[in-house]
């Protein structure tokens, strides 16, 4: 194993030791999940980017995917590519990962293969809200530049680190009916069926993967029943997160 691949194993043991340890951030990604499975609906479901494959704790037929081996992974591939039959799931689903995608664009062509007519892509992603931007900006490793064209062309093979990410990605492609016109044009295997803005404090409190919370496990369930009945106009200028239901045609 080379250091590199050693480093990035690394990162996901650690991940997997905080699920496994802060009862807050299993609730909210259950919610999350929950979320995602229904707008698919039945039928066979792929999870792309699944990370350390916490989604089987509620859905355990689930394929998952990653670019890195980690067990309860069942198939490691580069998301642009992906070794399945055209029309092969009624439902992908993905969490955090688009705006990690050095080619966002080839990847939802590559998505749109794989659904069955009728099908669903569903993701929740960072959603530069006036809030969360602020936020981002600061206290975010992750970097955000709302410059980049997500259409743009892009050399394959100089992106080294599956963790690389640019967080504004998902808002440039989906947050205006415009920026959903210019999706829907350039890839008409797709409509844009629903933008929900969510992850208004209940998230940021968590502390998601870092080891500490400001969020008590016994507060999730009312904190998400008071975020839920937010206006939506709320919370399009403070959530942390966007959910994007995609359909195939």
């Amino acid at each position: 194993m080379t250091s590199n691949s050693a480093g990035l194993n690394q990162r996901q043991a650690l991940h997997r030791d905080v699920w496994q340890r802060k009862a807050v951030i299993r609730l909210l990604y259950r919610e999350f999940h929950r979320q995602l499975l229904a707008a698919c609906g039945a039928g066979r479901i792929l999870d792309i980017g699944s990370g350390t494959a916490h989604i089987k704790d509620v859905r355990p037929d689930i394929i998952s995917t990653d670019i890195l081996s980690f067990p309860g992974i069942d198939v490691v591939a580069d998301a642009h590519r992906l070794p399945f039959a055209n029309g092969a799931f009624s439902g992908v689903i993905m969490l955090d990962v688009l705006h990690h995608l050095e080619r966002p664009v080839e990847f939802l062509k590559e998505a749109a293969r794989l659904l069955k007519p009728g099908g669903r892509l569903a993701m929740i992603e960072p959603a530069m809200t006036p809030l969360a931007r602020w936020f981002y900006d600061r206290f975010h490793e992750e970097p955000v530049d709302m410059t980049a064209d997500p259409f743009a062309m892009v050399t394959v093979g100089l992106k080294h680190d599956p963790f690389d990410a640019n967080q504004a990605i998902p808002t440039l492609l989906f947050s205006t009916e415009q920026a959903c016109k210019r999706f829907e044009q350039a890839i008409p295997a797709f409509r844009v069926r629903r933008i929900d803005w969510q992850s208004l404090i209940a998230y940021p409190l968590s502390g998601g993967f870092q080891p500490w919370s400001l969020l008590p496990a016994s507060w999730v369930k009312p904190i998400l029943s008071l975020e839920g009945r937010t206006p939506a106009a709320i919370r399009k200028l403070l959530a942390f997160r966007m959910m994007v239901v995609l359909e195939r045609q």
